[in-house]
C-alpha cells in the first residue's frame, strides 16, 4: 500500500512514518460495478483514493443525471465536502469493480496542515475540477434553458398553429356550401337592383367578420332567440343555425323585415344563407390570418432573442429582449401572476451582445416566476441615468434571507431543491453584465425582492 501511495501525488512528499500512519488509519473500500460511493446532498466525511477500478461522477440537473468525470488508480475524490464543509457536491458510482481507501476527513485536514506540498497539490486538483465541472454544468445550464425555451415557444406555437388548421379545416365546408347558393341564387331570378344589394350585403358582412358584434352571454341569447323565433314564423328551415351567426353580423329583426322586402318569398331564404356563408367565410380567413401572422411574430421574437445572423456587438433596444424574452418564457408566467412593465420613454439602444443581455433577462426573470409559485406580481421597469441604462426586475415572492443573498453569484450555489438547478445561471448573469462594464445588484425583503442591472450605453468607450 506505502507503494501505491507513494505514486499519488499528493502523498508522493509524505516520509515513510507518514505513510505508514496513513495506512494504519485508512481502511479499505470494495465497490460492485454500478454500486453507489456516496450521493449528491449527503454529508460527506471521508475522501477516498481509487486503488483499481473506475468511478463516475455524476451531478443530477434539470431533472437528468449529468455526466462529470470518471476517476480512476491514483486518483483522490470527495475532498470536496471536506474543504467547504458543505454536503456532497456530486453522486460518485462505480463504473467497474473498484477497490478505494477511505480516510477520514479529520485524518486529511490533518495531512494539510502538516504537508505543504499535500496542500498544494489538492488545492491544485480541485482548482482544475472546478474549472472542468464549470465548464461541463455550463453547456448543462444551457441546454436546460433551451428546453424551458423550447417548451414556451411550443406552447405559443400551438395555439395558432391550431387556431390555422381548424379554420383551413372549416373553410372547405363553408366554400363549398356557398357554391351551393350561387347556384341557388341563379335559380331565384334576381332583379339587376336586387343583385346590386347583394354586392352591399356582403361589404357588410365582411365588415362584422372583422369586427363581430361585442355581446355578453345574456344579450347574445337574448337576441339569437328572437332571431331564431322571427325565422320560424317566416318559415324558414334550420333557423337555429342562422340565427347565432346573424347576431354575429349584427342583424335585428327590423334589418331582417327590410330584406325580407327586398327579397320575397323563398328568395330571403337563399340571401340569408349566402350572407351566413361568406360571414363564416370572412371570419375563418381573418381566424387563419391572425394565427399565421401570430406565428410570425413568435419566430420573429425569437430571432431577435438569439440574434441570429447578426454581429455579436451592435446597437441593442433592451425593451425588445425584454419583452422577446417574455414571449419565450410566457408559458412559465401562469396565469396567477400579473406581469407590469414600466419602461421609460425614448431609451435609447445601448452596445451589448444581445444574446447574451437576452439570457441575464432569462435568467433573473425564470427565477422570479419560481420565487412566486403560483401566484403575485412580476414587475419590469427602465430607466435612463446620465449614460446609464437602469433594468429593475422585481416579483412579489418570500424574499431572499441576506446569508442566501451574499452568495447568489457565487458559482454552484443554488436555493433549489437538488436537481433543479446547476447554480450557474445567476452566477453566468453576473459575468455577463461584468463584460459589459456593468453592475447587477439585488434586494430583498418578504413580499420584494429586486435585480438591479445597470449597464453602460457603449461599454467599449466605457472606463
Amino acid at each position: 500500500m506505502i507503494d501505491f501511495l507513494k505514486k499519488v501525488p499528493l502523498f508522493a512528499d509524505l516520509s515513510d512514518e507518514d505513510l505508514d500512519r496513513l495506512c494504519a488509519i485508512a481502511t479499505e473500500t470494495n465497490l460492485s460495478a454500478g454500486e453507489v460511493l456516496f450521493t449528491e446532498g449527503e454529508i460527506g466525511d471521508k475522501t477516498f483514493v481509487i486503488m483499481s477500478g473506475e468511478i463516475d461522477i455524476l451531478k443530477e440537473s434539470g431533472g437528468q443525471m449529468v455526466f462529470l468525470a470518471t476517476r480512476g488508480p491514483g486518483d483522490v475524490i470527495g475532498e470536496m465536502s471536506l474543504l467547504d464543509q458543505a454536503p456532497r457536491f456530486a453522486s460518485g458510482r462505480a463504473r467497474t469493480d473498484c477497490k478505494l481507501l477511505s480516510i477520514s476527513h479529520e485524518n486529511v485536514e490533518h495531512l494539510l496542515n502538516t504537508s505543504p506540498s499535500a496542500a498544494r497539490v489538492l488545492f491544485s486538483t480541485i482548482s482544475n475540477r472546478l474549472r472542468d465541472t464549470e465548464l461541463v454544468l455550463r453547456q448543462s445550464e444551457k441546454m436546460a434553458q433551451l428546453g424551458t425555451l423550447t417548451a414556451g415557444v411550443t406552447h405559443e406555437l400551438n395555439n395558432p398553429a391550431s387556431a390555422a388548421r381548424r379554420g383551413s379545416e372549416h373553410l372547405g365546408a363553408a366554400i363549398e356550401q356557398l357554391q351551393q347558393t350561387y347556384q341557388l341564387f341563379h335559380e331565384q331570378g334576381f332583379s339587376q337592383e336586387q343583385w346590386n344589394k347583394t354586392n352591399d350585403l356582403r361589404i357588410y358582412a365582411r365588415q362584422r367578420a372583422a369586427q363581430p358584434v361585442e355581446l355578453d352571454n345574456l344579450d347574445r341569447s337574448d337576441r339569437e332567440e328572437e332571431l331564431e323565433s322571427w325565422l320560424d314564423n317566416h318559415s324558414l328551415e334550420n333557423s337555429w343555425e342562422f340565427a347565432p351567426i346573424l347576431v354575429n353580423i349584427g342583424y335585428r329583426t327590423a334589418d331582417l323585415e327590410e330584406l325580407a322586402e327586398n327579397y320575397p318569398g323563398q328568395q330571403l331564404a337563399v340571401v340569408l344563407r349566402w350572407v351566413c356563408s361568406l360571414f363564416t367565410i370572412f371570419s375563418l380567413l381573418k381566424e387563419i390570418n391572425l394565427g399565421t401572422s401570430r406565428i410570425g411574430e413568435i419566430v420573429k421574437s425569437l430571432k431577435s432573442y438569439t440574434y441570429l445572423d447578426q454581429a455579436p456587438v451592435q446597437p441593442v433596444d433592451v425593451h425588445e429582449g425584454l419583452d422577446n424574452t417574455l414571449v419565450m418564457l410566457r408559458s412559465k408566467l401562469k396565469t396567477g401572476i400579473t406581469l407590469v412593465r414600466s419602461y421609460a420613454e425614448s431609451l435609447p439602444k445601448i452596445m451589448a451582445y444581445g444574446g447574451e443581455l437576452n439570457q441575464v433577462w432569462t435568467n433573473i426573470i425564470a427565477n422570479a416566476i419560481d420565487a412566486m409559485d403560483v401566484e403575485g406580481t412580476l414587475k419590469i421597469s427602465t430607466r435612463q441615468v446620465d449614460d446609464w441604462i437602469y433594468v429593475e426586475i422585481q416579483d412579489s415572492g418570500p424574499g431572499i434571507p441576506e446569508d442566501v443573498r451574499q452568495k447568489l453569484f457565487s458559482p454552484f450555489f443554488t436555493t433549489k431543491p437538488m436537481g433543479k438547478g446547476t447554480g450557474l445561471g445567476l452566477n453566468i448573469s453576473f459575468n455577463i453584465i461584468q463584460k459589459h462594464k456593468g453592475y447587477i445588484e439585488v434586494s430583498s425583503e418578504p413580499g420584494q425582492t429586486t435585480f438591479s442591472v445597470r449597464l453602460p450605453k457603449n461599454f467599449e468607450q466605457s472606463d
